[in-house]
């Protein structure tokens, strides 16, 4: 028996949660088009017969604007320490820019020649020809190659290459087996019926971010923050905070009607019975005050 933790890093909107939630065979974690849809680390369990992973999605590398984009850097690169695995993931569809360079500068330094093992995922090949796909994955190659010349070559040499598409699971299998080839042998680390470790109450929230960032796209979504903030079976209450006054009516929508709609497509994804109330409060500046950070948990 092999386990041991992988974490995926990469750009915003590489597709690190889809991958994520294809490995492990069901939704744990929340996907939408919007740039660091994931904010905290979240685990995801992978159970096979030979081996379990336990996969640990990231928020996105950026360049940060606030406060909030300095934690969810920060949390991004932290969990570089003390897994077994790195899968950087890259977009088949783009040329590699600064942003990638950045992550495989990361991830090179994290794994070193004795780290952990390194491994580059080129995604959406759904998107992309044969010969694009081709050229990204030697542009990848090369690109690492460049970043480890003051490394020593032997850095370079640990990476593999994948190409996969998350979404449409091509060359996904083939990827979770030569991960799960490199774990350490010992016993698994979770229950065979557990696939991640968040809370409902924290699943609920995060369900509801899911749908108000596909609902108001573009229009605030690194400005909302969702909590439970009561749990009475079959009553559910969410908060939905917001920076300011003026930020309330895009989320509520004319006459509460994109309010509605995100309370819709919630409740379809969660259980039978269960009455949501969505409320929306003020927290002021809050991407940008440590104390309501630490707070909500970032």
């Amino acid at each position: 028996m092999r386990s041991g933790f992988v974490a995926l890093v990469g750009r915003p909107n590489v597709g690190k949660s889809t991958l994520l939630n294809r490995l492990v065979g069901e939704k744990v974690s929340i996907t939408a088009s919007t740039p660091n849809t994931t904010r905290h680390a979240v685990r995801g369990v992978v159970h096979r017969p030979d081996a379990q992973l336990v996969l640990v999605d990231t928020p996105g590398l950026h360049r940060p604007k606030s406060a909030l984009g300095h934690r969810l850097n920060a949390t991004a690169l932290g969990s570089l320490d003390d897994v077994d695995a790195v899968i950087a993931i890259v977009e088949a569809t783009a040329a590699v820019g600064p942003g990638d360079r950045r992550i495989l500068g990361h991830v090179l330094e994290a794994c070193g020649e004795h780290g952990p093992a390194p491994f580059v995922a080129v995604n959406k090949v759904d998107r992309a020809s044969r010969p694009a796909v081709a050229e990204q994955l030697l542009a990848v190659q090369r690109t690492i190659g460049e970043l480890s010349a003051g490394r020593g070559g032997a850095v370079a040499d640990r990476f593999e290459f994948f190409a996969i598409s998350a979404s449409k699971g091509t060359g996904v299998d083939a990827l979770c087996d030569a991960v799960a080839d490199v774990l350490p042998e010992g016993p698994a680390w979770f229950p065979d019926d557990e696939v991640s470790e968040m809370t409902d109450a924290d699943w609920v929230a995060e369900i509801v971010r899911e749908q108000l960032l596909r609902h108001v796209r573009d229009e605030l979504p690194h400005a909302i923050h969702t909590r439970v903030a009561s749990w009475e079976w079959p009553v559910i209450r969410v908060d939905i905070l917001v920076e300011r006054e003026s930020q309330k009516p895009i989320v509520i929508g004319r006459k509460g009607e994109t309010l509605k709609e995100v309370g819709i497509a919630a409740r379809k994804q969660l259980p039978e019975g269960c009455f949501l109330e969505l409320h929306v409060l003020v927290e002021p500046r809050w991407q940008s005050r440590a104390d309501v950070l630490d707070r909500f948990g970032y």
